[in-house]
């Protein structure tokens, strides 16, 4: 989503998105004065990207093929961080590119939400994947079973984003990550508590 944000922004809004910060608090700037976008601006920008910039944002390399194949042994389902009256379109966006799962959309850490897909589907395994610590973090706290793998597909953004410290690997290729993958859903034994040697980059 980061990079087709941040190319809208320049076009409709003269404001240049530093990818190289990893977030939004110092990353958006004017582009006439180089002063930071306020905070209480930002949401509205994400809303109204959302709302009519959705068909920008492509899957990164990779993406599909591999969800095809987790999907002929796996449940696949999609937790994205939007308002709830954008499921429907983000839905459609997913399968305009070949993702047809289903979506749950959610505002803040995703692992409440998430805990309810689990106790519906009742995996013998379950493998959550973010690009956001904080959502690692949530999904610990209230599901510390599932395993946890850091996934930041976006090679522009990658290399400024520390390992989230509550992941059990971070991999950010999806052939690559496809095989941690199906190596713990063959084990199929739930997830352990983080090690520190784990969270390795790969």
């Amino acid at each position: 989503m980061v990079v087709p944000f941040a190319e809208w922004l320049d076009e409709a809004h003269g404001i240049h998105f530093d990818l190289d910060r990893g977030g939004f608090a110092e990353a958006l700037r004017h582009k006439h004065d180089g002063t930071v976008v306020a905070q209480e601006d930002v949401w509205p920008l994400l809303n109204e990207f959302f709302d009519g910039q959705m068909s920008r944002q492509q899957p990164i390399d990779g993406a599909v093929t591999a969800i095809r194949t987790l999907a002929e042994k796996a449940d696949v389902v999609v937790l994205t961080n939007l308002l709830d009256h954008r499921q429907d379109a983000r839905a459609e966006q997913l399968r305009a590119v070949g993702i047809d799962h289903e979506v749950h959309c959610n505002q803040g850490g995703k692992g409440a939400p998430l805990a309810e897909i689990v106790e519906r589907f009742d995996p013998t395994v379950t493998i959550f994947i973010d690009d956001l610590a904080v959502h690692h973090e949530s999904v610990e706290k209230h599901r510390p079973d599932v395993w946890r793998l850091h996934m930041v597909g976006e090679p522009r953004l990658a290399g400024s984003i520390e390992p989230a410290a509550h992941a059990h690997a971070r991999i950010d290729h999806w052939g690559k990550a496809l095989e941690w993958i199906e190596a713990r859903l063959a084990d199929g034994n739930p997830a352990h508590a983080i090690k520190k040697e784990e969270g390795q980059t790969a």
